[in-house]
């Protein structure tokens, strides 16, 4: 068995865009017809720049490979050009082939790929959810106590056992800064306010983007503690482990990182610190399943758990899924709401979500297939990066 084709779509979300304005879609192809699909999760690039580094890529090591040599492809296209080195955009590409090669070899076992990953250990995943805004909403979810508590009620009713939200202001290329009063007293009293209305129903997951110095994220942490979050999530810049472990040991808060983290030596770098005992790598951006495997047995060996993180597409939502499954180490995953909407519609099968929680399926590969009728439907025609930060210093107290 070879690969004889790469493919790629770059389909545009409707608005309101959860998930990212777009993904990105890789198809592979077998000489006996096989078809694989992988996601690409890269943001430092545009979409088109993106999918012509996937065109290098596969030109130079995909095409003729047998799909089953995943630690030969890694090593190549990790060490090529001289670099040995975690590159976040090439990782990013080498990602979403790596996913496809997974469901081709399921396929081709007629297995699931979490059967070939060491098999089954969670028939169901436990899932969260940012709190969204929804049509005819009168007040910014993300910014308002009593809106959030709202929301977050609504969420634990229908299912969910935790929330996630993000109150503490934008990030900018200038971070890290101290948070202002204001800002330590409305994630204080947001906080506060979705604990009293989900009561011990439901863990709080307090979401930041590496805005603050570890004196301010110490000085948050503190104002936080006394409503239990689950994890207070990349309170520092992720490219200084050691700035981000005095942050953990100053605080009962788990902390949690990952998603801006690419490939073993990144993550090994948290543990070894000690910065973090939650783990949010992005399949889709991190080296693939089997890096994220290999991730996953280091945070066991140091007893610190998973969460995939998931801010893309469906593919790498259904790569999520197998590797949580057969990882023992688990904790939670990561959702939009209830997997469902254009998530689902992508999907010639969807996510099967129910009562807070995702079943993990046992069909072959992945699980799921592009549906490509709705990704040619739904081209993306711009050039935006996936993620934009302010290119200016962002002042709380303005």
């Amino acid at each position: 068995m070879k690969i004889t084709d790469v493919a790629s779509f770059v389909v545009g979300t409707p608005p309101p865009h959860f998930g990212g304005q777009y993904f990105i879609f890789v198809k592979l192809t077998t000489d006996d017809g096989v078809v694989g699909y992988g996601e690409i999760y890269a943001a430092t690039f545009g979409p088109e720049t993106v999918v012509a580094m996937l065109k290098d890529v596969a030109e130079r090591h995909v095409v003729g490979m047998d799909p089953f040599r995943i630690e030969h492809l890694w090593r190549s296209v990790y060490g090529r050009g001289y670099s040995l080195r975690p590159d976040i955009s090439l990782m990013g590409v080498l990602s979403g082939i790596e996913l496809a090669l997974w469901d081709i070899i399921g396929k081709a076992l007629d297995k699931p790929v979490h059967a070939v990953l060491g098999g089954k250990v969670h028939e169901h995943l436990r899932t969260y959810t940012y709190l969204y805004p929804e049509p005819g909403d009168t007040a910014d979810v993300y910014a308002d106590p009593e809106a959030a508590a709202a929301r977050a009620a609504q969420y634990v009713d229908a299912g969910f056992t935790a929330v996630k939200f993000d109150p503490a202001g934008k990030y900018s290329v200038y971070d890290p800064r101290q948070p202002s009063p204001a800002i330590l007293d409305l994630c204080a009293r947001y906080t506060g306010a979705i604990r009293e209305a989900v009561g011990t129903r439901a863990d709080l997951l307090f979401g930041t983007h590496g805005q603050f110095t570890p004196s301010g994220a110490r000085r948050l942490a503190r104002r936080l503690e006394p409503f239990e979050p689950l994890w207070f999530e990349e309170p520092t810049p992720p490219d200084n482990p050691q700035a981000m472990a005095e942050v953990a040991r100053a605080t009962c808060i788990p902390i949690a990182t990952g998603e801006r983290l690419t490939t073993k030596y990144e993550f090994h770098a948290v543990l070894k610190a000690g910065a973090a005992s939650i783990l949010q790598m992005a399949l889709g951006r991190v080296g693939g399943l089997w890096e994220a495997k290999k991730i996953a047995g280091m945070a066991e060996a140091s007893y610190a758990q998973i969460a995939p993180h998931l801010y893309a597409g469906p593919i790498e939502a259904a790569a999520n899924v197998h590797l949580s499954a057969s990882s023992p180490n688990f904790l939670i995953l990561e959702g939009v709401q209830q997997w469902g909407g254009f998530h689902a519609e992508l999907l010639s099968t969807p996510i099967t979500w129910e009562q807070g929680y995702v079943t993990v399926p046992d069909r072959p590969g992945l699980g799921v297939a592009l549906n490509e009728d709705v990704a040619r439907a739904n081209p993306y025609r711009g050039n935006s990066l996936h993620l934009e930060m302010r290119e200016d210093p962002f002042d709380d107290h303005r």
